[in-house]
């Protein structure tokens, strides 16, 4: 099923300006447009549009260790709850945990880069309140995270 995620503001890459009436548009585990919502909502008319109150932007790289938690999964969980989508390959010190990460979609990266929103590029996203954090995320399309 195709997805539009809305959002107060979208931004393509986290430093970049922050664009309204703007949205993205998820297929799959894939992002099938990005552009001004009604367009996109009369190009994809029997998609579900998702309305986010803060910034949509791309799913993030945790950079650190994992927090602790009772069982890997819950490691794994507790990233996908700050918009991260990723975590660099030197963290993971357990086999469990790779196996965490791989069932949950979340990239295991050897190195730090820039992320960025882009057409065709895997539909990681985040939703970020004004103070930084995490109201949604998206892994590969799916909707891994909603705060109450």
């Amino acid at each position: 099923m195709l997805t539009i995620h809305a959002a107060d503001n979208v931004r393509i890459h986290w430093d970049a300006e922050p664009v309204k009436d703007t949205a993205v548009a998820v297929e799959g585990a894939r992002i099938a447009a990005v552009g001004p919502l009604e367009e996109l909502r009369s190009r994809f008319p029997g998609a579900r549009v998702r309305h986010w109150p803060g910034t949509l932007g791309p799913g993030r790289l945790h950079e650190g260790p994992l927090p602790e938690a009772p069982s890997p999964r819950e490691r794994v969980h507790a990233i996908l709850k700050l918009g991260a989508v990723a975590m660099l390959a030197e963290h993971i010190d357990t086999p469990d945990l790779r196996a965490a990460a791989e069932r949950n979609e979340v990239r295991v990266l050897p190195s730090s880069r820039p992320v960025e929103i882009t057409e065709t590029g895997r539909a990681d996203l985040a939703v970020l309140d004004d103070t930084g954090a995490c109201i949604a995320t998206v892994c590969a399309g799916r909707l891994v995270h909603r705060r109450r």
